[in-house]
C-alpha cells in the first residue's frame, strides 16, 4: 500500500541527524517504501535552506542527493491557501499542500512539531506514519 505525504523539514533534520530514528525510518520509506513524497517548489527551498545551515554541519553533497531523490518520487503541488493560523508561519506552506493533495487522495502531514499544526487527523508524527505503513492501515 503506498501513502502520500508531505514531510516537514524537521522530521528531515531528524533522520539526518539519526539515521537509526524514526524520522529517518519515514524518509527511507519516502525515499524507497511505502510513503510518495508531496512537495511543491517552496517546500525544496525550505529543505535547502533548512539542511544548508551551519549549525547543522550537514555535507551539501548528501543534502543536495537527498532532496534530488525526493524529487525524483515525488508528487508535485503548489498548495491552496488556508485560513488556520499557525505558531510559526513557515509552516503554512506543509499544510497548505497537503491541504490541495486531500482534494484527490488521502494524504497525510508528517511532523515532530505536532502543536504548530490545527490538529486534524492527517497530522501525524513519524512514529504515527511508521505505524501506519505498518498496519496497513
Amino acid at each position: 500500500m503506498k501513502f502520500y505525504a508531505v514531510i516537514d523539514t524537521n522530521v528531515i533534520v531528524s533522520a539526518l541527524l539519526n539515521s537509526s530514528s524514526l524520522p529517518a525510518q519515514v524518509v527511507r520509506e519516502a525515499l524507497h517504501g511505502d510513503i510518495i513524497p508531496i512537495i511543491s517548489d517552496e517546500i525544496e527551498e525550505e529543505y535547502k535552506e533548512v539542511l544548508c545551515r551551519e549549525k547543522f554541519k550537514f555535507n551539501e553533497k548528501t543534502v543536495n542527493d537527498l532532496i534530488l531523490q525526493i524529487k525524483k518520487r515525488a508528487w508535485r503541488l503548489s498548495g491552496i491557501p488556508t485560513d488556520e493560523t499557525f505558531k510559526d508561519m513557515d509552516d503554512v506552506i506543509f499544510y497548505e499542500v497537503v491541504m490541495e493533495a486531500r482534494e484527490s487522495t488521502e494524504a497525510y502531514l508528517v511532523t515532530g512539531n505536532i502543536k504548530h499544526f490545527p490538529s486534524r487527523i492527517f497530522v501525524l508524527t513519524p512514529r504515527e506514519m511508521i505505524e501506519k505503513i505498518e498496519n496497513g492501515l
